[in-house]
This record gives C-alpha cells, structure tokens and sequence, in this order.
C-alpha cells in the first residue's frame, strides 16, 4: 500500500488488542515447554520404544565389555583352554551387539526428531498464513524467518541429540552403577555422595543457559534481518554508497550473536569440568578402598579389574550428560518462541454466510480505527458506494487511504463502526470467501518465484485453463512483452520479479486481477510504475476490468481518476470532501488546490509522465 504502514507506529506500553486480532499466549516453564515439545512424539511411539529397545541393547554392552574383561583374565590365570575360543567370540558378539544397538537406537530416534522438525515447520508456516497481519507489523521479517531455520534447528538439537545422550549415555550409566552395586554396594554408595553437588551445578548452569539462549536468538534474528535487507535493498545500497554503513550494522550484530555464544560456551566449559571433577573424586575415594588388602584378598584378579574398569568407564558417559544440558535449554528457548508464534491467536473467522457473487454494495457506518498505540488513523467513516461504482480516494500521505480499503478484506478489524457488503456485515462473511470477492493491485507489486503464467495464476492455476490466463495476460497487455520473453510464458520472472522491469510487473499484477474477476477491485496506485506510453494502454484496460465492479482507486495524479463516480478526499483520517471531479473543482477548497497544483507542476514538465517504469528495468527487460 502507498500510505505508511502501522509498523511505523510502535506502542510504547501493552494494550488489549481489538477484537479478533492477535492475544499475546501466557508464558511456559522450561519444563512445561519442554513436555508440550516432547507431545509432539507420541504418534511415533513405536519408533521410540525400537530406539529404547536399540540404546538398551548398546548400554548393555558397555558393563558386558567390563564382564568379559574380567572373564578373561581369570581364564588366563586358571589356564582354561576353551577360553581362547569364547573369549575371542564374545568379544566379537558384544561388538556386533553394540553396533546393532546403536543403529536401532539412533536411526529410530533421528526418524521421529525429523517427523517432529517437518511438522513445526509446517505448523509455523501454516501459523504464518493465519496470524492478522497486525503480527507482522509488529515482528521482523528476519525474525520470523530465523524461527524456520534457526530456532528449528535448536530444536532438533534437544529433541534428537540431546535424547540420544539422555538415553544412550544415561542407560549405560545406570547400567555400570548397576554392576556396581551388585559387585559391592558398600563401595557404590560413594556416588550418591556427590549427587547433590552435581544437582546444584546443573541448577545454576540452567539458569543461565536459558537468558543466553534467548539473547542468541534475538541476535540471529537480527543477523538475518540485516542480511534480507543488505540482499533485497542491494541497488539502494549501492546508489547511497551505504555498504559500509550496511557492513557495520552486520557486523555488530554478529558481534552481538557471538558474545552471546561466548557466555553459552563459558557457562558450559564451566559447568561441565565440575561435574567431572565431582565424579573424579568420587571414583578416587571408590578406588582407594577398592586396592584396600581386605577387599584385594577377598576378590579375583578379573573382579577386581571388572571392578576398575567398569569405575573407570563411567567418567565418559558422565561427561556427555553435564554436557546435554545446554543442548536442552537452547532447544527450550527455540521451542517457548515458536509456541509463542503457535499461540498467537489467528485472525478471527467465525463468519457462516458465503455468497458466490457478491453484487458490490459497499457501506461504511461511523467506522472508526487505530493502532495498538491508540493513535487513531480514520475516525467515524460514512461512506455508501452502490455496485458498479468507483469510488477515487484522494489526499495527502497518511491520511488514511489504504488503511481505509485494508479494512475490507479485513487486513485490519475495525475498532468501531461496521462495514457490510451486500447488507452482510463483514465479520459475518467467511474470511475466504470473503476475500474471494475482492482484487487488489497494488503499487508494491509482489511476484513469486516462476513463471509469467505462474504469476498471473498465482493460486488458482488449478482451477483456470491456459486460455483464460492467455485472455487475461491480452487484457492487461501482459503478452506484448511476454511473447519476446526467452521462453514467453513460461520464463521466470526472478526472485520478486527481478527479471522484469516495473511497468512488466505491474501489468502481471493487472493481469492478476483479470483472472480473478472479482466483483469488488481495489487499486492502489496501479499505474505508478508505468510509462505514460504504458500508462494510456493500462488505462484501458483498467477501465475495461473495472466495468461493472465497485472499484477504489487511490491516486496521486488526479488526472487518472477525474471519472470516478465519486472522489472522496481524505485528511487525518476523515473524509473532509466528497463528490465528483466537476463538483469538487467548483467547491475550490483541498481538491481544487491539490487539482491547480499539479496542472501546475505538468505545465512545468511536460515530458515527465510520471515515469517510474524505465527507471526500475533491469537489463534486457523491454
């Protein structure tokens, strides 16, 4: 839209939003994040018990290889001949048993953990689709970006990595202290002496791991702001020789991002060598009354080294579960921004009524609206436009021209008032059908990744033939060009449509809304990016595409819309004009002076037009 967007007005403290639009969800503990996380494996139960069953298996292995260790040296000592047939047969048994394990246990868990990552990427694209747009005036493109790729990425950590040492790492220990215990559960008790202080390390390390989390993540998001700004404004940047500002922008926030990452790296270089020192004296007060002459004449040589070497092998695993806990925490801090999002309420559709074909009876009744700052931006609208009528919006920048048509196909709710269509008030309407009655074509044009005809049928292209799209490409002069294109209709048109110039992609967007054929059109500046040689084509067909619609045009050049049926003029959010071209010229106030100014400024440049559509070409575009 032409007017300044609500993302410029940022409210300086909380207020309730209006009805229908977005209710800020209540906060979750890490641990109340972390269950609604692991909620999402239940409908692959049976994957999880085959990776228990696996992890199982592998934590066994590990007291089994201590076992036959100490099997093997009372063999040697007593001499048993079949031993150097078993012990080498075992060895090779509880390795291949090992690896059996080991690939059930990861290979099911990694089948459930990428299950889990699809479905929150669809989850939080779907969300995005649903959310009023009043989210996104209020959240970064970058951010919101950086919770598909970053934030998921957290997650898969916690929901994979981190389970897959819990399990792995946590079964063998419990295994070892099993065979502990069962060896000497005198000696064993010595690990439980140190419990406590492992408890309240892993407490404070927690704490901190979270606030680090959450600031690495609000500085990604700023990262990857910075850079879809830097790619998508790169000829701005270029023509104002802002790269250096652009880089030390960029720079900054990675250094932000990276101090962040630093103090996570502290805390966990801190954090897990004091477990591991905990652990280390424990298993020196265990060793030094295991190598007591009372228990070495009591016990074999092989049980003693068991015993040792089972001792011995808990350290590793030990080690890798101080360390799960960071992973954790960043997948929690990930999972609590994404369930924000999934919370967020959509937009309100509780309407029933549908209509195939709405007649276009259009009227506004004390409708009034403002921004979550309370700012009001249109104050007590009347306004009623009978089918087929174009209605011109003019006045100066923000006084409200496009928030006015935003609010009929509810972009925005209004705060009071009603507006109905065909005598249905609009939050009646199912949303979709009724956005399904309104066109737009707007002088930010979007284009998708495809084709020409791609975008012409940008998510109809199912339910149209070619020809309709080859009429409609006709009708908005979309082929004159199309046909010299490498590939016509089938060549793609860049990423946003770089492969075009801008008259190019504002008449894909015109030829849009030909095939759409909706009975309500709204254009907002539709012609501005055209050359007065386009424009006098395009406005043809504009008039053509709008007979028999009800139409709002909001214009700056008053000379394309001095037929509309009525022109309304706008300033500080009401309607202060209203009439036709003729009317309004003899009234001589705000129109008539908007009207002399720019005949004014044409008789001085004459050969401008207005022309924005050369200036945007890229090379080779006709």
């Amino acid at each position: 839209m032409s007017e300044t967007g609500p993302g410029s007005a940022t409210p300086a403290q909380p207020t309730p939003a209006p009805p229908g639009e977005a209710v800020a969800p209540p906060q979750m503990t890490g641990w109340q994040v972390y269950k609604r996380l692991l909620a999402y494996i239940r409908p692959y139960l049976g994957f999880m018990g085959i990776s228990v069953l696996g992890y199982l298996i592998f934590a066994a292995t590990t007291p089994a290889t201590a076992a036959w260790l100490g099997w093997t040296i009372d063999q040697v000592a007593v001499r048993n001949p079949d031993a150097r047939i078993l012990a080498p047969a075992l060895c090779i048994l509880i390795v291949l048993c090992r690896g059996i394990g080991g690939f059930l246990g990861h290979y099911a868990l990694e089948h459930v953990a990428n299950h889990v990552v699809h479905k929150l990427r669809c989850q939080i694209v779907d969300q995005l689709l649903a959310v009023p747009v009043r989210y996104y005036d209020q959240n970064s493109i970058g951010r919101l970006v950086s919770k598909v790729t970053y934030d998921v990425a957290q997650i898969k950590g916690a929901s994979t990595n981190a389970i897959t040492v819990i399990m792995r790492e946590g079964l063998t220990v419990i295994g070892l202290l099993l065979y502990l215990f069962w060896v000497n559960w005198r000696l064993s008790l010595v690990f439980l002496l140190v419990a406590p202080c492992v408890a309240y390390i892993v407490h404070l390390a927690t704490v901190r791991y979270r606030r680090y989390s959450r600031q690495m993540q609000d500085s990604m998001g700023d990262v990857t702001q910075i850079t879809n700004e830097s790619i998508k404004g790169q000829r701005v940047i270029r023509t104002f020789n802002a790269s250096g500002f652009v880089s030390g922008r960029f720079k900054g926030a990675s250094e932000k991002n990276r101090r962040q990452n630093m103090k996570m790296v502290a805390t966990e270089s801190t954090a897990k060598p004091l477990i591991q020192l905990l652990v280390s004296i424990a298993m020196a007060i265990l060793i030094w009354f295991a190598l007591s002459p009372e228990l070495l004449a009591a016990s074999t040589p092989g049980e003693l080294v068991s015993f040792l070497t089972v001792a011995g092998m808990l350290s590793s695993p030990m080690r890798q579960l101080s360390g799960v806990n960071a992973v954790i925490q960043r997948g929690i801090s990930a999972a609590t921004s994404i369930f924000e999002l999934i919370d967020t309420a959509p937009e309100s559709d509780q309407g029933t009524h549908e209509t195939a074909r709405a007649r276009g009876q259009i009227d506004f009744t004390d409708v009034s609206f403002a921004y979550q700052d309370g700012e009001p931006v249109l104050q007590n609208i009347n306004l009623q436009v009978a089918p087929g009528t174009t209605v011109a919006l003019v006045g100066r920048s923000g006084s409200g021209k496009s928030t006015l048509v935003s609010l009929l196909p509810r972009f925005y709710e209004y705060s009071s008032g009603d507006i109905r269509l065909d005598d249905v008030s609009l939050p009646d309407y199912r949303l979709a059908n009724l956005r399904e009655q309104i066109a737009i074509v707007t002088q930010d044009v979007v284009l998708f990744e495809g084709s020409v005809s791609d975008n012409i049928a940008y998510g109809i292209s199912d339910k149209v033939t070619a020809e309709q799209i080859q009429r409609a490409a006709d009708n908005a002069h979309v082929s004159e060009f199309a046909a010299k294109l490498p590939q016509g209709f089938d060549s793609p048109v860049g990423d946003g449509g770089t492969l075009l110039s801008g008259g190019q992609r504002q008449r894909l967007a015109i030829a849009r809304a030909f095939l759409k054929d909706a009975p309500v059109l709204i254009l907002d500046e539709a012609t501005s990016a055209l050359d007065t040689e386009s424009e006098q084509h395009i406005q043809l067909a504009l008039n053509e595409l709008m007979r028999g619609r009800t139409t709002f045009v909001i214009a700056h050049r008053l000379s394309t819309i001095e037929n509309a049926d009525l022109i309304l003029v706008m300033d500080k959010g009401r309607i202060v004009e209203s009439g036709t071209h003729a009317e309004l010229l003899a009234l001589d106030q705000q129109y008539a002076r908007l009207h002399r100014l720019q005949f004014a400024e044409s008789s001085l440049h004459p050969a401008d037009g207005d022309d924005t559509g050369a200036s945007t070409a890229s090379p080779g575009a006709q």
